[in-house]
């Protein structure tokens, strides 16, 4: 059974974690979701909506063969999740997570990889590493420190609480919370309103983030024409910006723009 499926249809890829009720990700799991990256970087994707099967987004790590890998396998199996995640959280294409029941350890930190994230009313998060002595192996402490501050994610990984949808909206962690019977479409209609727009100009909001992530302002101040100035040259930019300006001119509204993601 693959635990990860992936559909693309309408410039939409559409990967599920598929191992219900608990979608824990293991080797399977992971293979599964880097068959699905390959398949999203040779088509023509233009948005990814992350979603699973079942009442829970995810709990997490499938444990079970931890206590049988050495050290040597424990670091060859987390250095390969930690670059199949990474792949999905540099997708130069915007991303959409929908979140619904528990979203919790290796479940979270994937969740928080993606761009946009809804949450269904009901969802709850939480990082359970501390309930068996370890840490949070794939980078959600920090990934959850950039999105709520430290304080907060300090309190949550030393706890292991579940916290609320709502509490994680208010920090920053969930973008929106919806109806848990709104949730899918909520994040799929999200989704189709990003693959249609610029989409070489969101890839380069998302090289922005990353280099303000790791560089800080003035470090992103350095490279920002080197990364913006090279959407002229797109299709997209050169049929908008005439638009555009024409619109202003004659006084007209801004037409909606026929971006064509290239």
């Amino acid at each position: 059974m693959t635990h990860v499926t992936c559909t693309v249809a309408d410039g939409i890829a559409t990967v599920v974690l598929d191992n219900p009720p608990q979608n824990r990700i293991g080797v399977e799991a992971v293979a599964a979701l880097s068959a699905a990256l390959d398949e999203i970087e040779t088509e023509e994707v233009r948005a990814v909506l992350l979603r699973a099967e079942g009442e829970n987004f995810s709990y997490g790590g499938d444990i079970e063969p931890w206590p049988g890998w050495t050290e040597r396998e424990l670091r060859s199996h987390f250095s390969d999740f930690m670059r199949t995640f990474n792949r999905f959280e540099q997708l130069p294409v915007p991303t959409v997570a929908a979140v619904q029941g528990r979203c919790s350890g290796g479940g979270l930190e994937l969740a928080v990889r993606a761009d946009v994230v809804f949450a269904g009313e009901s969802a709850s998060f939480g990082h359970p590493e501390q309930s068996i002595a370890i840490v949070t192996l794939l980078g959600g402490i920090y990934r959850v420190a950039e999105r709520a501050g430290r304080a907060r994610a300090m309190e949550w990984a030393l706890t292991s609480e579940q916290v609320p949808a709502a509490e994680m909206e208010r920090s920053g962690v969930v973008n929106r919370v919806v109806p848990d019977g709104d949730l899918e479409l909520a994040a799929r209609t999200f989704a189709e309103k990003l693959a249609k727009g610029p989409t070489r100009a969101h890839a380069a909001h998302k090289a922005l983030l990353r280099a303000w992530e790791s560089g800080g302002r003035a470090t992103t101040d350095e490279i920002i024409f080197d990364i913006a100035l090279p959407l002229w040259a797109t299709d997209d930019t050169r049929m908008a910006i005439p638009a555009a300006v024409h619109a202003l001119r004659s006084g007209a509204p801004r037409p909606a723009m026929p971006f064509r993601g290239r």
